[in-house]
C-alpha cells in the first residue's frame, strides 16, 4: 500500500496514517479532538481573542461531521488532507460552511462581514501593516457574487464567482492558520503528506 499516484494526486502511505495516528492519540488520549484542544493546537485563548476563537469553532463545526462536538480520528484525517491535498472545489465547499454560521445554506453580508473581520484580524497579527475595509470587500464581493441580488450568497454563487474571479477566490477562501499549522506539524515528525 505505499504511494500510488493517480495523475497528479498522491495517496497516503500506511506508514504516513500509522504515524498520524501516534500523534492523534498521543495529543488526544481519549481518541477524539475537543474544541478546547482544537483552539489550543492553534494558539487561540478564549478569553482574550473572542473573535478568533469564534472563528475556529466555525472551522471546528465544519470539519466535525457527524456534529457530536468532537473529531474522531477520521473526521481528523480527512480534515488533514483537505487542508494540505484537497481540491479547490471542496476547498470553497469547506470555506462555505465556515462563512456560514447559522448553518442555513446561504451567506448574508453579516455572515461573510464577521468572517472576513476576524480574518483580517488574524492577518494584522502577523503583519501589522495589513489594513483592509471589510465593508468595502464585503460589499464588492456582494456585488461581483451576489447574481441574483437577493442580498444572499448561495453555494452555488459563492463556488462560481470564487473561480471566476481571482480577487473573489483570495477574498473567500481560507487558508490562513490551519495549512501553516498542519505543515508545521508534518515538518516535526519528518512525515511529508504526499
Amino acid at each position: 500500500m505505499g504511494q500510488a499516484q493517480s495523475g497528479s494526486d498522491h495517496e497516503v502511505s500506511l506508514q504516513n496514517i500509522q504515524e498520524l495516528y501516534r500523534r492523534f492519540t498521543s495529543e488526544c488520549p481519549s481518541g477524539n479532538l475537543h474544541l478546547h484542544e482544537f483552539k489550543r493546537i492553534f494558539g487561540i485563548n478564549s478569553v482574550s481573542m473572542e473573535e478568533e476563537s469564534a472563528y475556529l469553532d466555525n472551522v471546528f463545526r465544519s470539519f466535525d461531521t457527524n456534529q457530536d462536538g468532537k473529531l474522531d480520528f477520521m473526521e481528523y484525517v480527512a480534515a488533514v488532507h483537505l487542508v494540505l491535498r484537497g481540491k479547490l472545489e471542496d476547498k470553497l465547499k469547506w470555506s462555505f460552511k465556515v462563512y456560514d454560521g447559522d448553518g442555513n445554506g446561504c451567506l448574508e453580508k453579516e455572515e461573510v462581514r464577521r468572517i472576513l473581520k476576524i480574518i483580517n484580524k488574524i492577518k494584522r497579527h502577523h503583519d501589522p501593516d495589513v489594513s483592509e475595509n471589510v465593508d468595502d470587500i464585503c460589499d464588492r464581493i456582494f456585488s461581483m457574487v451576489d447574481k441574483n441580488q437577493d442580498c444572499e450568497i448561495s453555494l452555488e454563487e459563492f463556488m462560481e464567482g470564487a473561480k471566476k474571479d481571482p480577487w473573489v477566490l483570495d477574498q473567500l477562501k481560507l487558508d490562513i492558520r490551519p495549512c501553516d499549522w498542519f505543515i508545521k506539524q508534518q515538518k516535526k515528525t519528518h512525515m511529508p503528506y504526499k
